[in-house]
């Protein structure tokens, strides 16, 4: 049976909204999924209750409470919500509902691109077999939900205009269930090159694949 994937994308275009999503949407049909785009938010007020998957890239922004509703009532109802960097943990800065929804939010990166190594942890289907692997773009800082999977991991690398942040473990990527729906984050995903990286490329296909319903 043919499943169902709706991606909604938009806000700062500095994440390149349409490319990246793109990539993932050419995926998904290769994987026999119909897609259907969206760039407005209105369509979490339409019925999602056969949409499977939910990826979204919307950096920033501002969402309604009844659009931020109907997202929340698809995914407790079994629609899977999954994205990358900015596009799902820098989303809706106001609303905390969304935030328990991500089991995330992004808080600070370095002035500039740093390199750091993200270390796969854990056996779970989005990261087995995948080694640990160096990234050199924008690395996030952010506030995580204790009760996330971590599934990929990195030490933060040291800010002289952020001392007081020190270097600690950060989560990378991650899943979690709200209601009935599953979902799968990760903070790579700043430019296309980081998203063509082949390491991050495979934990992100397999999380969509994970996270659809």
């Amino acid at each position: 049976m043919t499943k169902r994937a709706l991606v909604v994308r938009g806000g700062w275009a500095g994440h390149d909204p349409v490319a990246t999503t793109d990539r993932y949407a050419k995926f998904l049909s290769e994987k026999d999924f119909a897609v259907t785009t969206s760039s407005t938010l209105d369509a979490y007020l339409d019925d999602l209750t056969g949409i499977d998957l939910i990826v979204q890239c919307w950096t920033m922004g501002t969402i309604t409470s009844p659009q931020l509703d109907g997202l929340l009532a698809a995914v407790r109802a079994g629609t899977g919500f999954a994205g990358w960097h900015g596009g799902i943990v820098d989303a809706f800065r106001d609303q905390p509902g969304y935030h328990l929804l991500t089991g995330g939010q992004f808080i600070h990166h370095h002035k500039d691109f740093v390199s750091y190594v993200v270390h796969p942890v854990g056996g779970h289907e989005v990261v087995a077999d995948i080694e640990a692997f160096e990234v050199h773009s924008e690395q996030y800082y952010l506030h995580a939900d204790p009760g996330n999977e971590v599934l990929a991991a990195t030490e933060y690398q040291p800010d002289p205009d952020r001392r007081e942040i020190g270097t600690p473990e950060m989560p990378v990527t991650w899943v979690r269930r709200h209601g009935l729906g599953r979902v799968f984050v990760t903070t790579i995903g700043h430019r296309m090159a980081d998203l063509e990286l082949p390491p991050v490329h495979e934990m992100i296909t397999r999380g969509l694949l994970w996270a659809t319903r």
